[in-house]
């Protein structure tokens, strides 16, 4: 009787044990944390709280956003890194903060970026605009701001989101291959923060994406001057884009993905890729142009200009 009453307890661990296991197995569990390299307001941080709110719906449990600005997105994407590769630490990157910073700031990372970091989903792409100030600055296209930064050698001033940036990138680009001479103001605030300094004048041009930048466009506080797109788009028929005006080639179209530590399970990347898909059907945002992001930046058309300086 007595090992008859051992072997069934034993049968019931092992049973326990295998549903335990299982539950365990069943991802996400809990609250999931996503590091965001950026403040508030910009477009990484725009989409990433779109997107993650559809993934909660689809898996069932809270993707929490933690803003993590600074050293050029090392700080999040270390954090991330050091994680435990369980799914449950994610970071929502771009082109600057996984690509550009790993190449041009290697040496002042502390983690090995290649094999301590693998991306997960390329969750979005967000046109972009050439747009200028509306606070004492005469220009209105395109053609009239290549004259007027021509006739005011070295003293046009224009933004990124920091050195070494692709709206950097993009700008010095676009000065060299029209024979200008400007003035580069960063700021590492991110998008937020160069749109702030657009708005108020701070600084007078720049390459800034549609989700940051268009509430202030439809409220004329910028000035659309081109679009970063192969062709125009249906929201803004009448602006010529870059290759139009006779600069093809330049300008970048900026991506944002879901990236997670190095070692994470198959099946944890499977279950974001799920929901990633369903995120992005539900928001349209698979067609390469964030409609989402847009409505969601309209619904701050009342605000004042400073907002998203997190």
């Amino acid at each position: 009787m007595k090992r008859t009453a051992l072997l069934l307890v034993s049968a019931l661990c092992v049973v326990i044990g295998a549903q335990g296991g299982a539950a365990q197995d069943k991802y996400p569990a809990k609250p999931v944390k996503v590091l965001v390299p950026y403040a508030p307001g910009g477009a990484v941080d725009i989409v990433a709280r779109i997107v993650t709110e559809q993934m909660r719906q689809t898996l069932g449990q809270p993707f929490v956003i933690e803003n993590k600005p600074g050293a050029f997105g090392i700080l999040a994407i270390e954090e991330m890194a050091r994680a435990r590769p369980d799914g449950y630490t994610l970071m929502f990157g771009n082109n600057n903060a996984n690509v550009i910073t790993p190449i041009l700031y290697r040496k002042k990372f502390t983690i090995d970026y290649e094999r301590d970091v693998v991306p997960v989903a390329r969750m979005a792409d967000v046109p972009a605009f050439v747009v200028a100030t509306s606070q004492n600055f005469p220009p209105k296209s395109f053609a009239e701001f290549l004259a007027y930064a021509k006739q005011n050698t070295g003293k046009v001033r224009y933004g990124s989101v920091g050195v070494g940036s692709f709206p950097q990138f993009d700008m010095e680009i676009l000065a060299h291959r029209a024979g200008l001479e400007l003035i580069h103001i960063p700021n590492k605030a991110g998008a937020s923060g160069m749109l702030n300094d657009l708005v108020s004048g701070d600084t007078q041009v720049g390459f800034l994406n549609l989700a940051t930048a268009g509430p202030m466009v439809r409220a004329g506080q910028l000035r659309p001057l081109a679009m970063v797109t192969e062709k125009r788009l249906p929201e803004y028929p009448d602006l010529p884009t870059l290759s139009e005006l006779g600069y093809p080639g330049i300008g970048t179209l900026q991506w944002l993905a879901i990236f997670a530590p190095s070692g994470v399970s198959k099946e944890v990347i499977a279950a974001l890729h799920k929901a990633d898909l369903l995120a992005r059907g539900r928001q349209g945002l698979a067609r390469g142009r964030d409609d989402a992001v847009a409505q969601d930046r309209r619904r701050g058309e009342d605000r004042p200009a400073g907002v998203g300086r997190g």
